[in-house]
């Protein structure tokens, strides 16, 4: 196939590994494309409604798989335009743990201390705030004072949210309208844009093949912008340097359909996935146990009903996030409001007689749903997932012309996994359900299985070229001036909300992608400061640039 258009950097993706470096290195003066499977929404166009083909639908992944199910963002700007904005940075101990392969999962060159400034380069770009008591909705402020009954403790969680544009819609997931949310909309693609880079949406990456002159050439479908199933058209394009950020569900099908053109890929590529250990817990609330025992009452002499709305997590429990404990025995538990939808569908009943997601007291708890209180789970996984043969194209079987796929991941759930999310749902319990104020009924797998909204560790770094498929600098072993900088990358389960970290982990992927195309033959250069202009965590970082553009091994 003659290819008849080039670029010098190919970004595959837009969420936040994609929009970072698109950012960075059109700055920088290279010649930067993005290719992002999903559409392209602005702020006008986010629906407050359910109906197929609204932005809900358009702009979300649903992907079924033997054993997990991943729900993701489709859209230009990925997981920041549906996520709820919780942005925690990873515990101390998670750099240190060693998961399923018995040995340290992350590269000695990083730390909780060496990623700091690179966090705070993220929270300076997007940016993210602590959120305090006056802040936090009413489901959040319940689920403080059902913490504190039970001797636990509760923060108000980090957000990249202007609480001065929040409305508190309730319409969180479905993308935010009126730009309070600060997703990659709102700051890293717009700056990119400002600095020459191409956003091309619904273009669906299929494979990656080599050029003669040692390039890369990528292969797309252009997608029907109102049934994906439907390919309009496609092409290929050449680059010196591929910056691969499809997510965790994408990045690894992507690869591996790249095989017989590319050559052989890492062992680790589409294994060691990770669903964050994630799991949700639903609790129908005793409203009058809630005015008696916590004291809580509010105009009219409700207690609680119908306040479950406004910002997702906005309060946590992170009292077991203690280093000192067992591996897969350390957790944060979030309260959030899931909007309706698959969680009211799947939420099961408490103490019902029969099956648990329908009958007579999953309708008598649909009648309450006003009352219900969702606490979502983050734990530490086995690494477990793995991925089958890809698709015939793109990184699922589309099932519906919209959101609804069937994917080749494996997950079985390990018995490190399932207890810990059996300490974890206890721990709920006893949150709860103690003094009568609420009954739990956590997930059950044997529906559809597990499921995350955080899918980590496909195609992750690491110093053992046996267990992972990146170098440090994010580069794809055997396969140089690839680079993967999505949640893929990340090595395991973090235990609270990964989009901080991710994004961190892409800010310090830079300079070396900079040098990699330098190497190239491309006159880019490493240095912006925040999408803003600001620069003072510019200049907390410039210490460690000289050692990640050089080459030297360096936090």
């Amino acid at each position: 196939m003659t290819s008849f258009e080039s670029t010098d950097v190919l970004v595959i993706g837009s969420g936040f590994g994609g929009a970072i470096a698109a950012y960075h290195l059109a700055a920088g003066g290279a010649r930067v494309v993005v290719l992002e499977r999903g559409p392209w929404l602005e702020s006008k166009d986010f629906d407050h409604d359910f109906k197929l083909g609204s932005s809900y639908t358009r702009i979300f992944d649903f992907v079924v798989g033997d054993g997990m199910s991943v729900l993701g963002g489709n859209c230009v700007g990925g997981g920041s335009v549906v996520y709820f904005a919780a942005m925690p940075r990873a515990p101390r101990f998670v750099f240190e743990r060693t998961g399923s392969v018995g040995r340290r999962m992350w590269p000695k060159a990083l730390s909780r201390d060496a990623l700091e400034p690179w966090y705070d380069r993220v929270a300076e770009a997007m940016p993210v705030t602590r959120q305090d008591w006056d802040d936090v909705t009413y489901a959040g402020g319940l689920w403080a004072a059902l913490c504190a009954r039970s001797g636990h403790t509760a923060n108000p969680v980090p957000v990249a949210v202007d609480n001065d544009k929040c409305t508190n819609c309730n319409w969180m997931m479905a993308g935010c309208r009126f730009d309070a949310k600060r997703s990659l909309l709102t700051n890293y693609l717009p700056a990119a844009l400002a600095h020459g880079a191409q956003i091309r949406p619904l273009h669906e990456v299929q494979h990656i093949s080599r050029t003669d002159d040692g390039g890369y050439r990528v292969h797309y479908n252009v997608i029907d912008d109102e049934d994906y199933r439907i390919h309009t058209g496609g092409g290929t394009i050449d680059a010196k340097i591929i910056v691969l950020a499809a997510g965790a569900g994408a990045t690894p099908v992507i690869l591996q359909r790249s095989e017989p053109s590319l050559g052989r890929m890492p062992h680790a590529v589409g294994r060691y996935f990770s669903g964050n250990g994630e799991r949700l817990n639903t609790a129908v609330i005793d409203e009058d146990r809630v005015r008696e025992v916590l004291g809580l009452e509010r105009d009219g002499g409700l207690a609680y009903a119908a306040n479950q709305i406004g910002r997702g997590p906005v309060v946590a429990n992170w009292d077991r996030l203690d280093g000192a404990l067992p591996e897969h025995s350390r957790f944060s538990l979030e309260q959030l409001y899931f909007p309706p939808g698959l969680g009211t569908i799947l939420a099961q009943a408490p103490d019902a007689t029969g099956p648990t997601w329908f009958g007579a007291e999953k309708k008598e708890m649909l009648k309450r749903w006003q009352s219900w209180l969702t606490i979502f789970i983050m734990s530490e996984d086995d690494n477990e997932g793995v991925f089958g043969p890809p698709p015939a194209t793109g990184n699922a079987m589309r099932i519906s012309q919209q959101m609804l796929g069937r994917g080749n991941l494996r997950y079985h759930p390990t018995a490190n996994t399932l207890r810990g999310w059996t300490e974890a749902d206890d721990l709920v319990r006893d949150i709860i359900e103690r003094d009568g104020i609420g009954r739990v009924r956590p997930w059950t797998n044997d529906v559809v299985g597990a499921y995350t909204v955080h899918p980590l560790a496909s195609c992750r770094i690491g110093d053992d070229p046996a267990t992972s498929a990146l170098d440090d600098r994010h580069e794809l072993r055997g396969h140089p001036g690839i680079f993967v900088t999505d949640g893929s990358a990340v090595p395991g389960a973090l235990t609270v909300n990964p989009a901080m970290t991710i994004a961190a982990l892409a800010e310090r992927a830079m300079p070396g992608i900079v040098r990699a195309a330098r190497e190239r033959g491309v006159p880019v250069k490493y240095g912006a400061p925040s999408p803003d202009g600001a620069t003072s965590a510019r200049r907390e970082t410039a210490p460690l640039v000289a050692g990640l553009v050089q080459g030297r091994r360096a936090g």
